[in-house]
């Protein structure tokens, strides 16, 4: 099969504007991502379920309209069901499953003319901000393949980075559109909660707080990708505020003089890498030179409370998860069914009362007042998107004697032993030494993004967050797109990359 040998130099509103324009097919374009996948794929494991002759099929029937007409899409195995393909949400306890149905976003995905052409991986459930399921095994970062990609959406973000694909969907409900764009060097917006549709499955994912969109490495992919999927569905409990004009047209308007906030210091009290702090002081003095005024403030925040309230709200909703994934399988699942940290958060979610949960839950959403008045006074808020450069594959998965007790007590369904021994607090503690950053921003609804302006020292890549008000992607859309005039870096390749050179060994 022949593909397209100057894939690389286009992303994909310029993939599509070359199918339109009859200058390539989309079968070229098919052929070119499915090499792509037989590549790099043995060494960063970024795709887990190929769809060869559905894509070819889909691609055969010539489509033509759409801004993204005949694109190669991959869709992140967790949440999006595409009729007849394998939905496996990353665990065991799913594999085999196969929807019946397609999402509303996969709908939208489809009318935007999207091909799709793989599933990539995810942690199980996306509960972990690492992509390393026991069920398909870890995703690696295309700069550094004993380097995380990030997650839940790390599947996507590496084949992004790749080159496999210039764009392919995730999910954020608490970080994993920016943890992982961060990681993977590219550009990653987590939209204004309820600004795309979750139906029909979902409600409100993570009780509002999770929203699905893309992966790119342009900002225009990213806007014209929202413009498509973006907007009210029937059933959905609320909308986001409408937008004033189509986002894609804010890339390229220039933002004005605006007043914003920065600091390093996470909400949540963990020590940030000196490469992560430096990374954002950069940032910041690049946007004094754009003609920002950038001071250094942040919203106060409890951010020990609000921390165990998140991780309350996370038990809860994977015991639920578990439960909806029992009555799909006919049987009630076990300790051997899942990972032990999946089992363990299902436990203690089943240990606490409605009550605590619903007192839990009703806190983080207040949240949103609290913060508020902050950007009242500020256009946007920039910080680190993680505390640590991308970490070791296996750093944050339980190790030794730490292991053992965990399966012990967890196949023993010891709940109350867990909860006495103040597991709550401790998941609290542990789960931010890497992501202290983005999770608040879930809680509050407003749009956040990756930008990938830094690299480390040794090469990895150190994204930056930029927070905008409830509602106002268009702001973060207008500096996203000054920022990538001023520090280009769609063109920017890894060490794994699958235009054509060797892969790596791991």
């Amino acid at each position: 099969m022949s593909g397209f040998s100057d894939y690389d130099q286009y992303d994909g509103l310029g993939l599509g504007e070359l199918v339109r324009k009859g200058e390539v097919s989309s079968a070229e374009l098919v052929d070119e991502a499915l090499a792509r996948i037989d590549r790099v794929n043995p060494t960063i494991n970024a795709v887990v379920t190929r769809f060869d002759a559905l894509a070819r099929g889909q691609a055969a029937a010539a489509p033509t309209s759409g801004p993204f007409a005949g694109v190669p899409l991959l869709l992140k195995d967790l949440l999006a069901h595409l009729e007849g393909t394998p939905l496996s949400s990353g665990s065991a306890l799913r594999k085999g499953r196969i929807s019946t149905f397609d999402s509303e976003i996969v709908k939208r995905f489809r009318r935007a003319g999207f091909v799709f052409t793989a599933k990539t991986n995810t942690p199980e459930f996306g509960i972990q901000p690492v992509t390393e399921p026991a069920l398909w095994g870890a995703t690696r970062n295309p700069y550094d393949p004993t380097r995380t990609c990030g997650g839940s959406s790390g599947g996507s973000a590496a084949a992004v980075a790749a080159g496999i694909v210039p764009i392919a969907t995730g999910g954020d409900g608490g970080g994993s559109i920016r943890i992982p764009a961060s990681c993977c060097g590219i550009f990653g917006l987590k939209p204004t909660r309820a600004r795309t549709p979750g139906g029909p499955t979902i409600a409100e994912a993570w009780q509002g707080f999770a929203i699905q969109h893309v992966l790119t490495r342009t900002v225009r992919d990213s806007a014209a990708v929202l413009d498509a999927i973006a907007g009210p569905e029937p059933g959905a409990p609320y909308v986001a505020p409408a937008p004033s004009g189509p986002f894609l047209d804010e890339v390229t308007r220039e933002p004005g003089k605006l007043k914003i906030a920065f600091s390093s210091k996470p909400v949540i009290p963990v020590p940030v890498n000196p490469e992560c702090v430096a990374a954002v002081e950069e940032a910041a003095q690049l946007l004094r030179e754009l003609g920002h005024e950038v001071v250094p403030d942040q919203p106060q925040v409890d951010g020990a409370t609000f921390a165990r309230r998140f991780a309350l709200m996370l038990c809860g909703e994977v015991a639920a998860e578990l439960r909806a994934a029992a009555a799909e399988a006919g049987r009630t699942p076990g300790a051997s069914d899942v990972e032990p940290a999946t089992w363990l958060l299902a436990l203690l979610g089943e240990e606490y009362s409605a009550g605590v949960f619903a007192e839990a839950v009703r806190n983080l959403k207040l949240m949103g007042h609290g913060v508020a008045p902050f950007f009242g006074t500020y256009d946007a808020y920039l910080t680190p998107t993680l505390a640590q450069p991308p970490i070791e594959v296996g750093t944050l998965l339980p190790g030794g004697l730490e292991k053992t007790l965990l399966i012990l007590l967890t196949r023993l369904k010891a709940g109350g032993a867990l909860k006495a021994m103040g597991a709550l607090d401790k998941l609290a503690q542990n789960a931010w030494r890497f992501t202290p950053f983005t999770t608040l921003f879930n809680v509050t609804g407003q749009p956040g993004m990756s930008v990938p302006l830094s690299w480390s020292a040794s090469g990895l890549p150190l994204g930056v967050q930029v927070v905008g008000r409830f509602g106002d992607e268009a702001t973060l859309l207008r500096l996203a797109g000054q920022l990538e005039r001023a520090r280009p870096w769609a063109q920017r390749r890894p060490r794994v990359w699958s235009g054509g050179a060797s892969p790596l060994a791991v």
